[in-house]
Order: structure tokens, then sequence, then C-alpha cells
């Protein structure tokens, strides 16, 4: 199978934070080759989106080499490759028709060549009589779509897509996925070669991809290479299928290592020594105390008794795995469950929490979190030293934004903020936009 494009030990970083730059991928290497889905998978922070950067053209990495058809990469090469973002923004003003055609206008084509691409590729992608339509008179997954039409409007060899489903609601997001893989599969696409999907979906990405690359974060690495071996179109109520999704389940939650009390002593030590500043903050996801305290109860009483397989859990609670899966990270993070081998086992302190009356558990969660949660720690410590008790919450928000995107930095603080309030570290006042210890005016 011919290679089409080819990373070799690429590594990137973000240049952030003042103290230094953070490695976001380190040492990648990977083929796409033609004929295929390569799908890479991995949570928030394994450097997806830095990858598909490199490979559109659209950044440099600070190591490694680019390779076209097995030769170095020259930026024209990279007008044969397209991309779409998870939010990729239609121009308001525009009709369906106008927005498409843009991605045209710097090319040699005539007019009439560029009506004749705008007409096929909007028969293709379903969106015949919307021509004249602007982007505020249609659905998210309809603009999506029009998104699409005008990536591959062009023509590319190579087309990347980064999450492209992620914002669409459940059944919008299965028609435009089913549609894309079915124009795939009967060659309707050409002279389109290769498609490399960017996921966090390891269910979505074994229904559309050939092959898998799980990706480990802090920096992002590829842990395993996964061959999917079914032909399209795939069924996701098989048999086979929900257990091979349950199988790179089970790569994706490998037993956390052991770690001795004198180590933990250590690290925690350590990390209290720190600045704030030089801390490379994960995102948190926007999850409330209340969703994890459920799934606590959910594991602690029957059938689980504190353990559970994670696909069976997911049946249950009428949840895909994609999204129960932050949640069993979430539980990891604070210590009060275990993700091993596809399963979730609740720790000694989770079931302390599923036994312990509102009181007991409000403790439970407190000690979780302030161990857990070096930026939490870190602005209780500020409260308790100032005169005031009072904090701003807008330089935290910036001090986050030195090592993630603004979204996910306005994100992670408002999680600390819930989180902080339930378990009475501090309160939140939204008027001053200002934290405060909870006997302070």
């Amino acid at each position: 199978m011919t290679t089409l494009l080819r990373l070799e030990d690429c590594t990137q970083a973000s240049r952030k934070s003042r103290v230094q730059d953070i490695v976001v991928v380190e040492k990648v290497s990977l083929a796409v080759k033609e004929g295929e889905i390569l799908g890479l998978v991995g949570r928030s922070g394994s450097g997806k989106s830095s990858l598909l950067d490199i490979m559109g053209g659209l950044d440099q990495p600070v190591g490694g080499q680019i390779y076209w058809k097995d030769r170095p990469v020259k930026p024209k090469d990279f007008e044969h490759v397209s991309i779409v973002l998870q939010n990729d923004a239609l121009f308001p003003w525009l009709t369906i028709s106008e927005n498409i055609r843009l991605a045209l206008e710097a090319t040699s084509l005539s007019a009439k060549e560029k009506d004749e691409r705008v007409a096929h590729i909007t028969e293709i992608m379903d969106l015949d009589g919307y021509e004249g339509a602007f982007p505020r008179e249609l659905s998210e997954a309809f603009c999506q779509r029009t998104a699409l039409a005008r990536a591959l409007v062009r023509n590319p060899d190579l087309l990347l897509l980064d999450e492209p489903f992620l914002n669409l609601e459940l059944l919008s997001a299965e028609n435009l996925r089913t549609d894309l893989i079915e124009l795939w599969s009967e060659r309707r696409l050409q002279p389109l070669k290769a498609m490399v999907l960017a996921t966090h979906a390891i269910e979505e990405a074994v229904l559309m991809c050939d092959r898998i690359l799980l990706f480990s974060t802090s920096p992002g690495k590829i842990s395993f290479e996964i061959p999917v071996p079914f032909a399209h179109p795939r069924n996701r109520q098989d048999a086979s299928f929900r257990a091979f999704v349950d199988q790179v389940y089970s790569l994706m939650t490998p037993r956390a290592p052991t770690i001795s009390e004198a180590e933990i002593l250590e690290i925690s030590a350590n990390n209290s020594a720190k600045e704030l500043e030089d801390e490379n903050f994960i995102p948190l996801p926007d999850l409330s105390i209340e969703t994890l305290a459920g799934l606590i109860e959910v594991l602690g009483n029957e059938p689980f008794s504190a353990h559970a397989d994670l696909p069976e859990l997911a049946q249950r609670l009428q949840m895909t795995l994609d999204d129960l899966l932050p949640l069993g990270e979430t539980l990891q993070l604070l210590e009060l469950a275990e993700l091993e081998d596809g399963d979730i086992i609740l720790t000694h302190r989770g079931r302390l929490f599923v036994e312990g009356d509102a009181d007991a558990r409000r403790d439970i969660m407190r000690t979780a979190l302030l161990h857990a949660l070096p930026l939490l720690r870190h602005i209780r410590n500020i409260l308790d030293e100032r005169s005031n008790h009072s904090l701003s919450a807008e330089p935290i928000r910036a001090l986050l934004e030195k090592t993630m995107s603004e979204n996910y930095a306005r994100q992670t603080l408002n999680t600390v903020i819930s989180w902080g309030r339930y378990a009475g570290i501090f309160i939140y006042d939204e008027e001053s936009d200002r934290l405060l210890l909870e006997d302070e005016d």
C-alpha cells in the first residue's frame, strides 16, 4: 500500500509558558497510507490536533521530518490536503454555495469549472436545495456538512478531520458519519486517497477507521497501533464489534502503577515546593460532583458491588462508552476508583463514600479534591493567607491559558469552582468574579 504522508520523529511544543516550552507531542512517527482511514485516538492533551496541524501544513514541528509520497514535503504539497475542524466556521454573510466556492478562489480554475465543482459536491453531500441559504438558517449539522463540502470541493488527496462530529447532537452526528463512510466506500469522493480522523471517541474510531493509533498524554505519544478487522458498513450491535471496542478500552485503561506511601509523600512535598506558574495543568471535564457521586453510588451497590465492566456499566446507564470514560478517569484522578483493563473498581476511599452520610461524603470529597488538584489546593492556601480571604478569578484563568486553550482554561476553572463549592473549600461570587472563604463577606 502506497504511503501518502509520513511523519518521522515529529515533536511539537506549546510556547504558552513563560518558564519553558511544553512538549505536546514527542517523537511521533506515523504513516498515512492510500486507501485507508487512519484514526488518532486519545484524551484531551494527547496532541491529536497538533499533529493534524502539522500534517495539514498549518504548523511546523520543532523537531522531526514530514514526507509527502516518500520525499521531503514542500509547501506546494499541502495544496493536496484539506482539514475540517470541530467548529469549522462558515462566513455568515455568504450563502452555502458561496461558502463552498470560497475554497476555490485561490485556484487557477475558470469560473465555469468552479461552478461545476461546487454543483457536484453540493449534490454528493446532499445539500441540494440549500445553495442559496445562509448559515443562520441551517442546523449545526448542515453547517458542518457544508464545512465538509468546502474541504472536499478542492479535490484533496488527503482529508484531515479534527473531531468533526463532536458538537453535533447524537442522531445528526450519526447521519453525517454514516453518509461520509458510505461516500468513501462507494469511491464517490475521488480523487480523495486517504482520511485521518482525530477523535477521543473509541467507538467512533472503530466504526469509521481501518487502523487506529492510541495516544498517551503529557506529552502525546503513540502507545498502540491497532488494525480494525471489519469491512464497511459496520454494525455497532454486532457481538464481535462490541468485543473489539471492549478490547480497545482495555488498552486505554491499564492498571495504574503501584506507588508506595513514601513516594506519595515525596511527590506531595515536591509539588508543594513548586511555584504555581511552573505547573503544567491538565484540562478538567465539565462534570458535576452530583454526577460523579451518582456513578459511585451505582458502582457501590448491586449488581456491581464496587467492580464493574465498563461496557456493561455503560449499557446499564444508557450511556456510550465514550461518555462514561471521562467520568471514570475523573474518579481515578480523585482516587475514588481505579480503571484497570476495561473495568472500573472502587477504591477504599470510594467505598467509604458509598457508606457515608452527607457530611462524611463531603469530607471525603474535600480530602480527595485537595489531594488531587494542585490548583484547588493553591487557591485555598492563598485565601487562607490573605487578610481579606478574597481572590480574583481572572488571574487564575490567565495562568491556565499559559498551558491550555482559552476555552479549556475557562472550563477547568469553572469545574474547580463547582467542585470547591460542593466541598466547602471556598465560595464564588459571580458578580465580582472573586473566590472567597465561606465565613467572609
